[in-house]
């Protein structure tokens, strides 16, 4: 990690400090949301030609390949 990185990371880190805990579990859930989005877009453009049904299929495919069988 290089001298900005470090630098950004601690600013991210105070922020997150001076958030309340609502805020924060607010903020994970916006972020695994958007993940999810940058997951799907990027599928999509993966198989950009494949009907809806299809698409679906293989993206609950690779999302249950995501969750953790622990729980």
């Amino acid at each position: 990690m290089n001298l900005k990185d470090r630098s950004n990371h601690r600013k991210y880190i105070q922020i997150l400090r001076q958030m309340s805990p609502e805020e924060r579990l607010l903020k994970a859930f916006e972020l695994s949301e958007f993940g999810k989005q940058l997951f799907i877009h990027g599928l999509r453009k993966r198989f950009p030609d494949l009907p809806d049904e299809e698409f679906e299929k293989i993206l609950s495919e690779r999302l249950d390949k995501c969750h953790n069988r622990n729980y």
